[in-house]
This record gives structure tokens, C-alpha cells and sequence, in this order.
């Protein structure tokens, strides 16, 4: 024992940063637009409900390598500007444990949020995006949605009904609240504009918020949204399966792209173009058999069994008792990233949903999946807690919101006919199409893969075109999408091409280069 010990506590003297966030603090609490700001050290003190700030602290320009669950590093990130790192923990119930950061410029803030969405099973705070964000001028925070892992697989869930919530919506709409308040604690300055960034989870997650929560952002960008979860893990289980059937069923990853390039050959000139690319797929009725092989099975060919299993994967799950569609298919195109499910072992990221949410049983095999009872039960438990396809935007709308949503063709995780059959039906709980124009469109990107990369133009600026709608006025009648040869940029890309408003489609106008979006325009088909 020290020998100050008796003396008791000492009184903190009100040091004048602190006097400044307490002022901020009792601004916010009277509805007060504040004009002081308070230190990104000072943060660490900020009371937030259900809520411990673990760090605050100013980071300096250059390089910064985040934590990744297990305290390992992560990915360095470089070129960041200055920023106020922000780590929190928010504990709403007993069993929940949400952890976020929060970064937000030093100087230069543009008066933007942004939160940015997570993939597969998430457990990771995506770290990437915001720094992205920040590159731009925002605040941005991502979270972990209250476990911690790979994103791989669902085992957090099993035992703990409150972490499924939390996962489903819960952390989300935590994070955001949350970082509202602390940016404004900072800055001194109310928010001018809130954004969601987020694709296939992170899709989800946008119209989770839109649905849910329509106060949260006054835009949102969803891409290959995983909305239609419980079904979209059926896909993936319909596809797994449609390869281990039969034993020679099993299309190995060596004949994907054979598959791909016989569709291509099939299907290419049907746009008017001939660029490796399917402009709507839809239009492309491939049929596998045109592979079957003549004799013994070879690298050139399919065997019946497979020609089989890929016409399954094009079908998509279908109920066996009323024939129900469960989920759409994959299109013609989608071949190479056929990998996501169709593996020689089992696809985790989808078994494990039926193994720790809906069955309880770690030892439970995907390969005994009933398409019509344990689709049934897996609805009833989830009932929208993940699950995110309520068709009613109205109060999102209503205040202005606006809502991008885009999906690549050649998605082979996520079937794009579910972000169509969305699009659709906010459309019609709208009263049609042309009454949401303002509020929501929709962009199909040919030849793009899930989220990223493919053998069309798929790297676009969607938060641009978002800050224009929003901010603005100006809906976006196309976006200019960018095809590159190795890859990535910063190489300078090879073919440029517009995205156009869905139903429309990027036509050639019949004279100039092909790989040159200016000689496209948007039309219906």
C-alpha cells in the first residue's frame, strides 16, 4: 500500500479539454447545434450508453496497420491522412460484445459519415473501407458485428440467440448511433450527410438499415446484396450439392473456365458486340450438352453427370414437393466463380447456417438438407432477424432517401435475378417503377464478378454518384465502369463502358472503338 493510499480519492481538475467536451456533451443533450470541439484524446472520457471507448488516440499521416482478431496485424494501409482513431465496445445485452472503430480526419473533413459493411460472417471490422473513406474526406467506422472471426463460418452463433441479433441488425444500427454522437463530440459541428457502403453482407446490412432503421443514412449503396439470406444459403448448398450427386458429378475447378468459354463463344454476338462479354444474360440459353463428351471423360469435355450438374446450378434450388423457386439460379457467365460452392469439400460459409442456427448440431451434414422442410424451418427461426426483403421503403423514401443498388452478371456466390427480384418489389409496393426513379436505382454490371473483378468493366465510383444524387439532385442516368488488365489500378484500363439504370442497357452506337464508354448509350433493350 503506498503511503497517499489513506488519503482517499483525489478530485480531477476540470482541465479545459475536458470543460470543452462537457460542453459539447450538454449541447447534445439539449438538441443544441455545438460549437467546440473536443481533442481526439478527450474522446476517451465520452459516457455513451451500453458503451466503453478502449481507444482514442491521433494518428499521424502515412502508414497505419490495423489489429485483426487474436491482436494479430493486419493489412497495412498507406497514404491515410491524419486521423482520430476511435475503438469502442458496446455491450447492448448480456451476451453481446459489438466492437467498431471510427476514424475521422484530422483536418480536411468533408462533414461526412460513412459506415462501411463487412462480408460473409463478418467478425472482422473492415479496416480497407475505411480507409477509403477516409482518403476521401470522411468519418468512417465499420464493425465487427459482435464476434470475432474469419467471416467463414457461423459457429459464433451456436448458444447465443443475442450475438445472432447483433449480426442480423442490432450492431449496425449500434455503430452508427454511436459514432454520430462521437463525431459531433470532435468536430463541434453537426454531421451534414450520412452514407452506407457496403456489398453482399455488407449489401445486406444497407437494406437492413433502409428497412429498419430509415433514419440511420440518407443513402445507401448496396451491392449483390445477401438479402434473401436464408435462401441465398440454400443456393449454396443446392450448388454444392449438384456436384457430389453423382460420383463423376463433380465439375472440377480445371473445367470451369471451359464451360465459360463455350457460353462466351455461344453467346457473345447476341449484344451486337463481340467482346468476351454477356451484355444481359438472360438472353443466353447455353445449353451444357453442347460439351458432353463423345467417349471417356477429358480436360475438353463434360461428363453426363456434369452436364447435368451445371444445368442444375443454371436452374437454381426449386422446392421437390411444390416446385417452388427457392432461389435463382446463377447465369450463363458465372462460371469461373462457380468455386464458391461447388468444392470438394464442404462449403462452410453455408453449411454452417443450418449447423449453429438452425439444426444446433456441429456434426450436422449439408448433403441431408430437405429443400422443402428445412427451407421451411429455417424462415420460421430466422424471421427476418437476418433476413432482410421487406419491400416497404416508404419512410426511407420519404425523408429523402436514396438507395443504390448494383450486382455483377457474372456473380457465381450471389444469383443476380434476387437484387432484380428486390428492385422489383420495393417497385411495386411503390406503385411501379417510375415512381422510385428518384429514390432507387438499380445497375447490372455485364461480366462482373461478386463485388469486384471479372472479365468485364467493374471497377465504378458509386459513392460519387451517390454524393450527387443526394446532395444535389442529380440521379445517376449512368456510371462509367472501368475494365483493367492486370487486375487492379492503378493501371490504366483497357476498356471503359457504361453502367445503365436497370431495365436499360448499354447499346454500341455503331461507330468507334469498342472499349470506349463514350461510343455506348444507355437504351432499352
Amino acid at each position: 500500500m503506498s503511503a497517499c493510499s489513506s488519503m482517499g480519492p483525489r478530485p480531477i481538475p476540470l482541465r479545459p479539454w475536458l470543460v470543452s467536451l462537457m460542453i459539447v456533451l450538454a449541447a447534445s443533450a439539449l438538441g443544441i447545434q455545438w460549437a467546440t470541439a473536443a481533442t481526439c484524446e478527450s474522446l476517451a472520457i465520452l459516457m455513451l450508453p451500453n458503451t466503453t471507448i478502449t481507444v482514442a488516440k491521433a494518428e499521424a499521416a502515412g502508414k497505419f496497420t490495423p489489429p485483426r482478431p487474436g491482436n494479430l496485424p493486419g493489412r497495412p494501409l498507406d497514404n491515410l491522412p491524419a486521423f482520430c482513431r476511435v475503438a469502442a465496445e458496446i455491450k447492448p445485452t448480456k451476451d453481446s460484445d459489438i466492437k467498431f472503430e471510427l476514424w475521422m480526419p484530422a483536418s480536411g473533413w468533408n462533414g461526412k459519415f460513412m459506415g462501411l459493411g463487412n462480408g460473409g460472417w463478418a467478425g472482422e471490422i473492415s479496416f480497407s473501407g475505411i480507409g477509403d473513406a477516409l482518403r476521401r474526406g470522411y468519418a468512417a467506422a465499420s464493425t465487427d458485428t459482435g464476434h470475432e472471426g474469419s467471416g467463414g463460418d457461423a459457429s459464433f452463433a451456436l448458444g447465443h440467440p443475442e450475438k445472432v441479433i447483433d449480426f442480423g441488425y442490432r450492431a449496425v444500427h449500434e455503430m452508427t448511433v454511436k459514432s454520430k454522437t462521437i463525431i459531433a463530440a470532435f468536430y463541434g459541428n453537426a454531421l451534414k450527410h450520412s452514407y452506407w457502403y457496403g456489398c453482399s453482407t455488407g449489401g445486406k446490412q444497407g437494406l437492413t438499415e433502409a428497412q429498419r432503421f430509415p433514419d440511420d443514412y440518407e443513402g445507401i449503396i448496396a451491392g449483390a446484396p445477401a438479402n434473401f439470406f436464408t435462401h441465398l444459403i440454400v443456393s449454396g448448398i443446392w450448388i454444392a450439392e449438384a456436384t457430389r450427386e453423382n460420383p463423376t458429378g463433380y465439375i472440377p475447378r480445371e473445367k470451369l473456365p471451359l464451360l465459360y468459354k463455350a457460353v462466351v463463344d455461344a453467346c457473345d454476338t447476341l449484344d451486337g458486340v463481340k467482346d468476351g462479354v454477356l451484355d444481359n444474360p438472360k438472353r443466353c440459353h447455353f445449353d451444357p450438352n453442347a460439351l458432353l463428351c463423345k467417349g471417356a471423360d477429358g480436360p475438353e469435355c463434360l461428363t453426363a453427370a456434369q452436364v447435368e450438374a451445371a444445368k442444375k446450378i443454371y436452374a437454381g434450388p426449386k422446392n421437390p414437393r411444390t416446385g417452388e423457386q427457392i432461389f435463382p439460379g446463377l447465369e450463363p457467365g458465372s462460371e469461373n466463380g462457380w468455386v464458391f460452392f461447388a468444392r470438394e469439400r464442404e462449403p462452410p460459409i453455408v453449411a454452417s447456417y443450418f449447423k449453429y442456427l438452425v439444426f444446433k448440431n456441429p456434426n450436422w451434414d449439408f448433403r441431408t438438407l430437405n429443400f422443402d422442410s428445412d427451407v421451411a424451418l429455417a424462415d420460421k427461426l430466422d424471421n427476418g432477424i437476418i433476413t432482410a426483403t421487406n419491400p416497404n421503403l416508404k419512410e426511407f423514401f420519404a425523408r429523402e432517401g436514396k438507395l443504390l443498388l448494383y450486382h455483377g452478371w457474372n456473380d457465381g456466390a450471389i444469383a443476380p435475378q434476387n437484387t432484380i427480384n428486390y428492385y422489383n418489389t420495393v417497385a411495386d409496393a411503390m406503385g411501379g417503377s417510375a415512381k422510385v426513379q428518384d429514390s432507387m436505382r438499380l445497375f447490372m454490371a455485364p461480366g462482373m464478378d461478386h463485388c469486384y473483378g471479372g472479365n468485364g468493366p467493374f471497377d465504378f465510383d458509386t459513392i460519387a454518384a451517390l454524393e450527387q444524387w443526394a446532395e444535389k439532385g442529380n440521379a445517376p442516368d449512368r456510371i462509367i465502369a472501368a475494365h483493367f488488365p492486370d487486375g487492379a489500378p492503378p493501371a490504366k484500363p483497357d476498356r471503359t463502358r457504361p453502367l445503365c439504370p436497370y431495365p436499360q442497357v448499354a447499346k454500341y452506337k455503331g461507330s468507334g472503338g469498342i472499349d470506349d464508354a463514350s461510343n455506348f448509350a444507355c437504351a432499352k433493350e
